[in-house]
């Protein structure tokens, strides 16, 4: 699987304008010649179409992150090994676009989705599908600290992701045995996860496994997939017991998630 990486940096462009907007005609302004629609559907809407190559057979990445928050290089490695281990894209390529900081304090999702629509910059086109990372540097709004309630990352469309890196940053920080990588492709390959559509997120469970304590995810002990991956400082504890056990400290699929994925075209 070939990759390659492509660097943008957002600028800021200032224009004068003349002949004020309105004295113009909007008969004569041409559409916007980018169909965005497949690319805003549900959140598991896509996932036949990430796993098998019957409409797409190639993958491209856009890495939006805030100045400062760029993922690791190692991690985003390990995500395209991924890939190409649950998938059958032929070619995985990264766009990386640096922009500057909202200035937020915390994000919602609704936020999330409001700043994709301002930078996100491609879509699918042709036989290339088109997913959409989000790296911020602020926290989830629904994050409690007393209660020890922390969000590593969500989905929110069927090609758009959100990684919360500077909590990512925080947590890989208070480990001996973990580095940063390990923590991002933790949080990465999760939300692939919920992209491909596990738990019962748009593909069908084989047999039944989601969590009933924890809807779309899963109920088997040190799957990928389980809640505690996604939310919670339990994390670091799960990450290094994976560690220590000679894992990797990263986790993997379980049998079922993966029977899931292979019933709709994945491997």
């Amino acid at each position: 699987m070939r990759r390659k990486f492509i660097v943008f940096t957002s600028l800021l462009m200032v224009g004068i304008l003349t002949n004020c907007s309105k004295d113009s005609d909007p008969s004569t302004e041409e559409p916007d010649p980018v169909d965005r629609s497949a690319n805003l559907l549900s959140t598991g809407d896509s996932a036949a179409d990430i796993l098998a190559n019957e409409n797409f057979d190639e993958i491209l990445i856009e890495i939006a992150h805030v100045e400062g928050f760029r993922p690791t290089s190692e991690a985003l490695g390990n995500i395209e090994a991924y890939l190409a281990e649950r998938t059958f894209k032929e070619e995985v390529n990264f766009l990386f676009r640096s922009l500057p900081s909202p200035g937020e304090e915390s994000l919602t999702l609704t936020e999330i989705a409001e700043l994709e629509t301002e930078n996100r910059t491609r879509y699918n086109d042709g036989r290339t599908l088109a997913i959409y990372i989000y790296f911020a540097d602020a926290p989830s709004v629904k994050d409690d600290p007393v209660e020890g309630l922390v969000t590593l990352g969500a989905v929110y469309r069927n090609t758009s992701m959100i990684i919360h890196e500077s909590a990512l940053r925080e947590l890989s920080s208070k480990s001996v045995g973990l580095t940063l990588a390990n923590v991002e492709t933790t949080a990465l390959a999760h939300e692939f996860g919920h992209l491909f559509g596990l738990v019962d997120l748009g593909t069908p469970e084989v047999n039944p496994h989601e969590d009933e304590n924890a809807p779309n995810h899963c109920d088997v002990a040190d799957c990928l997939m389980q809640a505690e991956l996604e939310f919670g400082s339990g994390i670091m504890a799960k990450l290094e017991s994976l560690s220590a056990n000679g894992l990797g400290g990263i986790p993997s699929l379980d049998a079922e998630c993966i029977r899931d994925l292979q019933a709709i075209g994945g491997r």
